[in-house]
């Protein structure tokens, strides 16, 4: 998959930077003597972007500094969040606080340990090396907590996947480069392999990625399985299945609809419809149904040929998987209707 944005999409900053940008303005104020009106830190790249703070406050032994996230032009549901940093010196080292609406983790096998403020770890050394810096250039000891908040990020959180993932209370800080690059999908894979090693981590040995809400209540109804054993999975079954073969579990259940499980049975690894068609030529093949040819979707094949095509279908699907990835796992393939019937399945 090329995930090179285009041209005329502009990137934006990630949680991460924005908040080791208010850490840095809030450290300026507290040791420096006065906030700055912007403050420009380096990204683990080596890119140097500047933000105007958005708010700024201070109180007895602390100070704080808000950045309003700029996601440019990515569908990022944080994009214009307020994404504030506290810091208090004292204690012993730089510790990690979480503020309103940010999360605490509570499953084993994120980054993070449970009990921990959802903080990763380059968000975290980024900041940690704002407070090196700064320490040694005004003089003082780097001995802070910084806490970090995000006003309005439980309600947010809600439609992201840090409920499943076992992330309560609110977002996480997120980010590895600093840069939000638009639709790189980059943040989807990372939440896939993310419920992955949760799932692992809770010992769970059947776990579900789906194209859709549909499918995916079809498929966990199907076989009971709990929240935590879902991956959402979308358009993106190579990123899942290249992680799962690295990471496996015991059995994957596949799921979705017609177009897109065709799309998998034709050896395509990302079914989203801008970088996969459906091959109708494949589908009278398998329908043995020449009036197939003529349609325009996989859903009007099905209407014609009906259940045949689809357990056809589900079957290449699985065979394609199986032939990639089936060197340590059980697979089976489940393929939905839009009302959420099931209307073929191929595997165990």
């Amino acid at each position: 998959m090329d995930d090179t944005p285009a041209t005329d999409l502009r990137r934006g900053w990630t949680t991460g930077a924005c908040a080791t940008a208010a850490t840095r303005a809030a450290l300026m104020r507290l040791w420096g003597g006065a906030f700055p009106r912007e403050v420009t830190i380096t990204l683990p790249r080596g890119e140097t972007p500047t933000f105007a703070l958005a708010h700024s406050a201070e109180g007895d032994g602390w100070a704080e500094v808000g950045i309003t996230k700029d996601a440019g032009d990515d569908p990022d549901v944080t994009h214009g969040a307020l994404i504030v940093a506290r810091v208090t010196p004292g204690g012993d080292g730089v510790r990690f606080a979480a503020g309103p609406g940010v999360g605490t983790v509570t499953k084993p096998g994120l980054p993070i340990p449970p009990g921990e403020p959802a903080i990763n770890p380059v968000p975290r050394e980024m900041m940690w090396g704002q407070v090196e810096a700064l320490a040694a250039e005004f003089g003082h000891a780097p001995d802070v907590e910084i806490r970090v908040s995000i006003p309005g990020g439980e309600a947010l959180a809600a439609k992201t996947w840090n409920p499943r993932l076992g992330i309560t209370g609110g977002l996480s800080v997120l980010g590895t480069t600093g840069i939000v690059r638009p639709f790189s999908c980059a943040a989807w894979i990372a939440s896939i392999h993310r419920g992955i090693d949760v799932a692992r981590a809770e010992g769970l040995t059947h776990v579900a990625g789906c194209t859709g809400a549909t499918s995916e209540r079809a498929v966990q109804a199907l076989y009971g399985l709990s929240d935590g054993a879902m991956l959402d999975m979308g358009d993106f079954a190579g990123g899942m299945l290249k992680y799962l073969a690295k990471h496996p579990v015991g059995r994957v259940t596949i799921g979705g609809g017609i177009g897109k499980i065709t799309k998998l049975a034709q050896g395509a690894m990302d079914l989203h419809s801008k970088r996969a068609q459906v091959d109708l030529a494949l589908l009278a093949e398998l329908a043995g149904d020449a009036r197939v040819r003529d349609v325009n979707t996989a859903l009007e094949a099905y209407e014609i040929a009906g259940k045949t095509l689809a357990m056809a279908v589900a079957d290449r699907a699985l065979g394609v998987v199986r032939e990639r990835f089936g060197a340590e796992m059980v697979f089976d393939v489940v393929i939905v209707d839009r009302d959420g019937a099931v209307i073929a399945r191929a595997g165990p």
